[in-house]
């Protein structure tokens, strides 16, 4: 995993003194927004415990807001977002669930996408579900996320397209509600894909959802 600067990824001009509840916002917000990768006009935060309870006072509402809407740590509009933004109906629910993570949310475009992360700690996040498929990332890996009607040659298909572009897979993990039912596929990638083998994976009978994802800075 590439090492990152605590500085480099904590934002000096949000509230409060977290990187978890601040930084790690910001980040999950933006992977967030890389993975629905689809203009939105309603977006819903679901916080859980720590994030609801003390969240507020880091600006982790205002982080969480700037992320989907594509600012990065250090933009200094983070701290008047509310004042700014516009064309998105935005809401927050705060739930206390001992199962889930400390700093954990859940972002919900257009009542059609939920995506659940944590900020794990300096900055750093993890997602580790979407659309109820489990997942596994960090933003660490450029990647390619796909769902689809789970059938046999599936992952093959879509690694032939990727290494044919001479790509190296650094990992892949599938998950699916049943089988021949809808599956989930994540491949971290050492370099990104262009978009013309993003069409070709979603040429693919079947696949209803492709998603190209760089990685975070």
């Amino acid at each position: 995993m590439e090492q990152k600067s605590l500085f480099s990824v904590i934002s000096p001009i949000m509230v409060g003194p977290s990187s978890s509840h601040t930084a790690g916002a910001v980040r999950l917000g933006l992977m967030a927004r890389n993975i629905y990768n689809h203009e939105f006009t309603k977006v819903k935060f679901v916080l859980y415990n720590s994030f609801a309870t003390t969240g507020f006072g880091h600006g982790t509402d205002k982080g969480l807001l700037a992320g989907v809407l594509g600012y990065s740590v250090d933009d200094s509009g983070i701290k008047n977002i509310f004042d700014t933004v516009s064309g998105v109906d935005y809401s927050y629910e705060y739930r206390e669930d001992i199962s889930r993570h400390p700093n954990s949310v859940d972002i919900i475009f257009d009542d059609k996408m939920t995506i659940c992360g944590d900020s794990v700690g300096a900055g750093e996040i993890r997602i580790n579900n979407i659309n109820g498929f489990t997942a596994n990332i960090d933003g660490s890996y450029h990647s390619l996320i796909l769902m689809y009607k789970d059938r046999p040659g599936m992952i093959s298909k879509v690694s032939d397209i990727i290494q044919k572009q001479d790509i190296n897979i650094a990992s892949l993990h599938c998950d699916r509600s049943s089988k021949g039912g809808t599956a989930s596929m994540y491949l971290a990638l050492d370099i990104p894909v262009g978009e013309d083998v993003v069409e070709k994976v979603r040429q693919i009978k079947d696949v209803f959802f492709v998603t190209n994802v760089r990685k975070l800075k």
